[in-house]
C-alpha cells in the first residue's frame, strides 16, 4: 500500500520571542494492496454543515479514491476493484446509513457517493458502528476505515468507545478532518484514530484540499511499502534546531543549526508500520508574526511514493521592543604593508572609554497612547557593600498604539563602566565586578497641574 499517511505537527501554535516548541514528523507505510487484499470502508460526513462546496469536494475526493484503488488492484481502471480487495460506503448525519456493502463495482460505489445530500446533525458513534458491521470477522483481508468529518459530535453516544472497539478488532482507522463552520475537536480525532495519532490524522481548514488528501491516500496504497527513505527538513531561518530525539525507526543526522536528515532503510514492507521523529526548535529572530515552522521538507524513496507534509505555522509574540539609543557609527579602515605598527586617525568621536555594559529590561503593562519617561541608575558595590556611582541614563519611550496595555522590552541601554582600582580590582587583576541597577519609569502624558497654577492666589 506504500505510504498511506503523512503528517507534521507542532506542540504549540503561539510562543513568545526566544521560546521553544516541539515539531513531530510522522508517516505510515503498508504493503502493496495488489498482493495484500484489503477491505476499505469510507465513512463520509453528510451533516448539514457539509452543504455546498464541502460536499462537492468530498464527492470528488471519494470518487478519485475509488478510481485509484480500481487501477491499483488490477493495473487498469476496468470498473472493478480487483485482487480480492473491496470497498464499502457508510455515510452519516443524525444517523448513519450503509450505502453499500463491501463490493467491487466502481459504478455502484460512485453512485452511492454521488447520491449523498447534506442535512441533519453529526452522529459519529453510529457511523463507527455501521462501518464495523460491514467488515467480515472471518476474512483474512486487511481492514481499513477512512473516517471523514467536518465537525464535532452533536447526536448519539460517545464515539470513542466504538472506535476503540473497531481498533480492537484489527481495523486501522484513519481520520480526515475539515474545520467546518462550528470548528472541530482535533483531540477527539486523535482519540478515534489508530496510533500514532500524528500518522493517522490529517486536518485541513480548506475543503478544496479534500480531493488531494483522498488522492494522496489512494495513490500510496498501490506502493509496496517504502525502502531507502530519506527526509530532508530545513526549518525556517527564524528558528534553530536545539534538540533531536532518537527515532525508534531509522537514524537522524543534524546537518546544521537549521537542517536535519532522517533516513530509514525500509518501512511497511511486511506489514503496516509507522515512523515518528520529534525535535525541538527555538525562535532566534526576535521579530514577531505568524511564521511557517519549516522552510522546506523533501521526501524520497525507491518506490517514488508521493508524500506531502503539512506546513504548520506558529505565532511569535515579541511584545513591544524599543532601542532607545543608536549604536555608534563605525569607521572602516584597512591595514596593509609590512610595518610592525600603524597609526590611523579615526577623526572626531564622542567621549567613551573603559568597559562597556549594556542592560535590558521590560516595562510591564504600559497603556496605549502614553509616553514613558525612563531613567536607569548604575552603581558598583565594593567589598564592604558600599555603592559607587557608575552611570545614569534618562530617555523618553514613545507611545505605542496597541489596543490594550502591553509589556515593552527596552534593549541595549549602554554604559561606559570606569574602573576604580580600590573598588573594581583585586591584586592588580580585574575580576568579578558587582553592579546594581535601578530603573525609574513613569508616564509623561498625565493630568498633573502644579498646585500654584491649579489654585492661584
Amino acid at each position: 500500500m506504500g505510504v498511506i499517511n503523512s503528517n507534521k505537527l507542532v506542540s504549540r501554535t503561539e510562543i513568545n520571542c526566544g521560546e521553544e516548541l516541539r515539531v513531530t514528523i510522522a508517516f505510515t507505510a503498508t504493503p502493496d494492496i495488489s498482493s495484500n487484499p484489503t477491505d476499505i470502508v469510507l465513512v463520509l460526513d453528510r451533516s448539514g454543515s457539509m452543504a455546498g462546496s464541502p460536499l462537492a469536494n468530498l464527492k470528488l475526493g471519494a470518487n478519485k479514491f475509488i478510481d485509484i484503488i480500481d487501477e491499483a488492484t488490477d493495473s487498469s481502471q476496468d470498473g472493478q476493484i480487483g485482487s480480492g480487495s473491496r470497498i464499502g460506503i457508510v455515510s452519516f448525519a443524525s444517523t448513519a446509513t450503509e450505502d453499500t456493502q463491501l463490493i467491487t463495482s466502481v459504478a455502484d460505489l460512485k453512485s452511492a457517493v454521488d447520491a449523498l445530500t447534506a442535512d441533519g446533525t453529526t452522529n459519529h458513534a453510529d457511523a463507527f458502528t455501521k462501518a464495523i458491521d460491514l467488515f467480515d470477522p472471518s476474512s483474512s483481508n486487511a481492514k481499513v476505515m477512512v473516517m471523514f468529518t467536518d465537525g464535532n459530535t452533536t447526536a448519539g453516544g460517545p464515539p470513542a468507545p466504538v472506535a476503540d472497539q473497531a481498533k480492537a478488532q484489527g481495523i486501522t482507522i484513519f481520520v480526515i478532518g475539515l474545520i467546518g463552520s462550528d470548528g472541530i475537536d482535533v483531540n477527539a480525532l486523535n482519540e478515534w484514530a489508530s496510533d500514532p495519532d500524528s500518522a493517522h490524522v490529517a486536518v485541513t481548514p480548506d475543503d478544496a484540499d479534500l480531493e488531494e488528501l483522498f488522492e494522496d491516500l489512494a495513490e500510496n496504497i498501490s506502493k509496496p511499502g517504502a525502502t531507502n527513505i530519506k527526509i530532508s527538513e530545513v526549518v525556517n531561518s527564524d528558528f534553530e534546531i536545539i534538540n533531536i530525539e532518537n527515532p525508534l525507526v531509522g537514524s537522524v543526522n543534524q546537518i546544521s543549526t537549521d537542517e536535519l536528515e532522517w533516513t530509514i532503510d525500509s518501512l511497511g514492507v511486511n506489514g503496516s508500520e509507522s515512523a515518528v521523529l520529534e525535535f525541538d526548535i527555538r525562535d532566534i529572530s526576535n521579530t514577531p508574526g505568524e511564521k511557517y515552522v519549516n522552510d522546506s521538507i523533501v521526501y524520497t524513496d525507491n518506490e517514488n511514493n508521493s508524500v506531502t507534509f503539512p506546513t504548520p505555522t506558529v505565532l511569535v509574540d515579541c511584545g513591544i521592543i524599543v532601542h532607545p539609543e543608536d549604536c555608534p557609527t563605525p569607521t572602516d579602515f584597512t591595514v596593509s604593508g609590512c610595518s610592525s605598527s600603524i597609526t590611523y586617525d579615526l577623526g572626531d568621536t564622542c567621549l567613551v572609554g573603559g568597559r562597556m555594559v549594556q542592560v535590558n529590561f521590560t516595562l510591564t503593562s504600559v497603556c496605549p497612547q502614553r509616553q514613558v519617561a525612563v531613567a536607569v541608575n548604575l552603581t558598583e558595590l565594593d567589598s564592604f557593600g558600599d555603592e559607587h556611582q557608575r552611570g545614569f541614563k534618562a530617555f523618553l519611550l514613545p507611545a505605542h498604539t496597541e489596543s490594550e496595555c502591553r509589556d515593552i522590552e527596552v534593549r541595549c541601554v549602554r554604559f561606559v563602566l570606569p574602573e576604580e582600582l580600590n573598588v573594581s580590582c583585586n591584586n592588580g587583576m580585574c575580576e568579578e565586578r558587582n553592579l546594581r541597577a535601578r530603573v525609574y519609569a513613569n508616564y509623561v502624558d498625565n493630568d498633573f497641574v502644579c498646585c500654584d497654577e491649579k489654585n492661584p492666589e
